[in-house]
């Protein structure tokens, strides 16, 4: 297992008793280099929303146990945020989430004249994504050939 992944594994350990405790959810946790400096990312959410309270709870809450720990070798900057309207979508449980949720495509390549498609996520499996668009047809879609799902949103 890689550096970043080993770190991200036990920040996430970390973090689960905290978001436990005050019936919050863990969507992602990402440790990054960004302009030569370090973020260690907590997006949590919960039913009606994440508040600016709540990521400040969590936040001091999840940083004295971090200095406690003292796991991350290099200075980072710590962040806990909402993941936001247009989530990205990356592990089985944000899939099996967001089934029935409208999602957006995002292809490394053109599949059928086109790198970008919306529609409604019905399926998933190891390989591939099936969506299903306002007319009622479906397309499935390689997993190798995606670039970005994530939720769609409108305005």
């Amino acid at each position: 297992m890689a550096k970043r992944e080993e770190i991200e594994r036990q920040a996430e350990n970390l973090i689960l008793p905290v978001l436990k405790e005050h019936r919050f959810e863990l969507w992602d946790t990402e440790y990054v280099k960004e302009a030569g400096t370090w973020y260690l990312r907590y997006y949590i959410d919960k039913e009606g929303g994440i508040t600016i309270d709540d990521c400040e709870t969590v936040s001091r809450r999840v940083s004295d146990l971090l200095d406690e720990k003292d796991f991350i070798p290099e200075a980072y900057i710590l962040e806990v945020s909402s993941p936001g309207l247009g989530r990205q979508l990356k592990k089985p449980r944000d899939f099996e989430r967001s089934l029935g949720e409208e999602v957006e495509i995002r292809l490394f390549r053109a599949v059928e004249g086109s790198k970008e498609y919306t529609g409604v996520l019905r399926g998933y499996d190891e390989k591939t994504f099936t969506i299903e668009f306002e007319d009622g047809e479906t397309m499935v879609i390689a997993r190798p050939d995606v670039a970005v799902i994530r939720l769609a949103f409108d305005f």
